[in-house]
């Protein structure tokens, strides 16, 4: 696997989709996943997660394959067929941003 992901220079895929009656939010390379009762719900308790993440490796000086794991291929599909249009009303969003915008 080439590494995509440094300490310095980062961005994450996500995707929340409907699972029965909750919402949950991946972010594909570091394995994360929350769940809540609506999407935006989801996307706060994603976004703090993946900042408290990164922030604690960059903190620790960690291996940068923390930043870039094996993506469960469930999540995978997921993000793909939302991105090509193929999510339907399962999936809310499915976003690729760099770690720098959810700085704030």
């Amino acid at each position: 696997m080439a590494f995509k992901n440094t300490l310095r220079d980062s961005a994450v895929r996500t995707v929340i989709f409907r699972e029965g009656d909750a919402y949950l939010g991946a972010a594909l390379e570091f394995n994360i996943v929350e769940s809540g009762d609506t999407p935006q719900e989801v996307m706060l308790l994603l976004d703090d997660a993946v900042k408290g993440y990164v922030e604690s490796a960059r903190k620790r000086k960690l291996s940068i394959g923390v930043l870039n794991q094996e993506v469960e291929p469930a999540y995978e599909a997921l993000w793909q067929s939302a991105r090509e249009g193929r999510g339907g009303a399962k999936v809310y969003s499915a976003s690729s941003q760099p770690l720098a915008a959810l700085a704030a």
